[in-house]
């Protein structure tokens, strides 16, 4: 079990990446990735470039709410280069956009909604999607188990699972070391996390980014 540290709060990418990308470049993170909202232009490009340097798979995760957007950030994507796209809806286009690249497609099951996004759908809508997803030649899918508002989210984490042999990566709200542990349990692969860094609520009894980094790799382990 890993996760990709996302330089995001709110579903907002920070504004202060690159620094905190120097805060913690001792600790060896292996993920590191940030959303297509809140950075743009050379900022985006620089911040991948520091990514990359520091030996990690990068991410963008699309969180963006029009298609036209959506599309664009996989336009950027496949420009700069990162390893792997994550989030959309619009798989078919998505796809084509990134025919001959090396990023892969991680795109969102369900039916997401709003921003900060959230997960609609049932667990037959997620099984339905992951098995679509996996025909089209999608590398895995980017699951909002912990957003979802109409079904359990570990039992959405399991028909995933069973859904699909690509990559169960699960984004958003994971909090705590429990929640790790039940998405280990049920077959995840990797799982994002951002604000609970941030505002140290991952780990409450330690204060610093570092030390909140340290308790999510110890709870991976």
């Amino acid at each position: 079990m890993d996760f990709v540290f996302m330089l995001t709060r709110a579903d907002r990418t920070i504004g202060d990446g690159l620094e905190v990308l120097d805060d913690i470049r001792s600790i060896g993170l292996t993920h590191i990735g940030f959303k297509d909202v809140g950075i743009e232009g050379n900022a985006l490009v620089e911040l991948h470039r520091r990514i990359k340097d520091m030996g990690a798979t990068s991410y963008l995760e699309v969180v963006s709410t029009t298609p036209e957007a959506c599309l664009q950030s996989a336009r950027i994507a496949r420009e700069v280069g990162f390893d792997r796209l994550l989030g959309g809806t619009l798989v078919e286009e998505v796809m084509q956009i990134l025919s001959g690249s090396k990023t892969q497609y991680l795109p969102f099951p369900g039916k997401p909604f709003g921003h900060p996004t959230k997960l609609g759908g049932s667990v037959e809508d997620i099984a339905r999607d992951c098995k679509r997803f996996h025909e089209l030649g999608a590398a895995g899918v980017d699951l909002l188990a912990y957003r979802a508002t109409e079904a359990d989210p570990i039992e959405l984490v399991r028909t995933a699972r069973r859904a699909t042999d690509g990559t169960l990566l699960v984004a958003g709200g994971v909090a705590t070391a429990a929640h790790v542990k039940a998405l280990a349990g049920a077959g995840a692969d990797l799982f994002t996390v951002g604000s609970a860094v941030f505002d140290g609520s991952f780990a409450p009894n330690v204060g610093s980014m570092r030390s909140q980094l340290k308790a999510v790799l110890d709870a991976c382990r």
